[in-house]
């Protein structure tokens, strides 16, 4: 590490943080404007306002506008060194454009492994407290009931509620189907099921039917507590409840919900591929803010904000477009979550060739 690096560091680094530190006091203030009248309405008291709202905020929107906010940092202090002709007098005295980019590309991992750690532990722990509040002084979000719900308990087991209800807990119309290989063995309906806790399910008003060879053999009963390894988040999914969960916790409730037959989870598939590509933007978005405002032009840094503007607003239009790709289906989440790094790392690669020698 020389001096020069050091130098580069902490510009790009302290750019950055004066940027995030800006938008999220601006952003702290609209949001607050906004909500006033809901805050008061609700009675929300000011210390969850302050501690268990806005102070889970901030991570969730530094996180959010960093890709932002790292190629505007790059565009902003690279103009003003090469307006200053900095960057000439680095080039002229033998540092080649390539070992220029050194410290850049180690700011950008730095920025990189905060953003994955964010992404990753700190914000989803966060956002339990924060869509909490929500739910209670602001717009409550949460999936009250759903209907024609058909998954698998377990293999060669499937369940069927045509209602459940979160504010009771109760599902009605229930049906439990055992198999053996295609062979139906048994089945259980109820007019009513009841969960508890854990694995714990209470049936009511039921049938069971055993199917034993030619025969059948039919129980009628009023009420019987069974166990059930599903549970009511494993099928009222929320689009929020992505957020609240790590990403180990997250991959494993992928890998679960994909084994019992839920189709519905797209938004969780793309929010955890969209945690490690969010990651390596920092490098892709900083060697195009580097290689396009390195070179002193004529109309100043203004031309080349302008251009990074439009290129990172592009690249966050670009995502979400594509992330609709896989909820459509046309695609799979993790080739419509890397499309914008892989266009984009092409855009880099061209404009770090043609940057100034």
């Amino acid at each position: 590490m020389k001096i020069l690096d050091w130098y580069i560091i902490k510009k790009f680094l302290g750019t950055y943080v004066f940027a995030i530190v800006l938008i999220i006091a601006i952003s702290v203030v609209f949001d607050f404007n906004e909500k006033l009248d809901k805050f008061i309405r609700n009675e929300a008291p000011t210390k969850a306002i302050i501690w268990d709202y806005y102070l889970n905020f901030i991570p969730y929107f530094i996180n959010l506008f960093s890709p932002l906010f790292v190629f505007i940092a790059v565009i902003f202090f690279t103009s003003r060194l090469a307006d200053n002709s900095e960057i000439i007098a680095m080039l002229s005295s033998g540092v080649s454009f390539k070992r220029l980019m050194r410290p850049y590309m180690i700011s950008a991992a730095l920025i990189s492994i905060m953003t994955f750690l964010l992404n990753s532990y700190i914000i989803p722990p966060a956002n339990v407290v924060r869509l909490e509040f929500e739910n209670k002084y602001v717009k409550d979000r949460r999936v009250l009931y759903s209907g024609n719900i058909q998954l698998e308990v377990e293999p060669e087991l499937f369940a069927y509620f045509d209602r459940f209800d979160t504010y009771t807990n109760t599902g009605s119309r229930f049906s439990l189907d055992k198999f053996e290989g295609k062979q139906l063995k048994s089945r259980m309906t109820a007019q009513q099921i009841v969960w508890d806790s854990a694995y714990h399910w209470t049936v009511k008003d039921y049938m069971i039917r055993d199917f034993i060879g030619m025969k059948e053999e039919v129980r009628i009963g009023q009420k019987i507590d069974t166990t059930l390894t599903i549970i009511p988040s494993d099928f009222m999914i929320s689009a929020y409840d992505c957020e609240q969960m790590t990403t180990p916790a997250l991959k494993k409730y992928i890998d679960r919900q994909k084994k019992r037959g839920i189709g519905n989870i797209k938004d969780f598939e793309i929010e955890y591929h969209r945690r490690f590509m969010t990651s390596f933007t920092a490098f892709i978005l900083t060697i195009i803010g580097a290689s396009l405002s390195s070179r002193k032009i004529k109309g100043g840094m203004g031309i080349n904000i302008g251009l990074g503007l439009l290129l990172s607003f592009s690249y966050i239009l670009f995502m979400q477009v594509t992330s609709s790709f896989a909820v459509s289906g046309l695609v799979s989440p993790f080739v419509a979550v890397w499309i914008p790094n892989i266009v984009y790392s092409f855009i880099a690669i061209i404009l770090y060739k043609r940057a100034p020698r």
